[in-house]
């Protein structure tokens, strides 16, 4: 089992450098779009916090 999930991060680590360097711009959109959507998420507990200490 060990040696398959290490094989599949080689697999995920060699894709995303592939895609890095075949469409950056496409990388770039999509590290912002995952960036946006934990912000979201951060800000939504933020929210959930504030009305719950309140």
């Amino acid at each position: 089992m060990f040696r398959l999930r290490r094989w599949l991060g080689y697999v995920v680590i060699a894709f995303a450098a592939f895609y890095l360097f075949s469409r950056p711009a496409q990388a770039a959109g999509a590290i912002n779009g995952i960036f946006d959507h934990v912000m979201t998420g951060a800000n939504q507990l933020a929210v959930f916090f504030g009305a719950v200490l309140t």
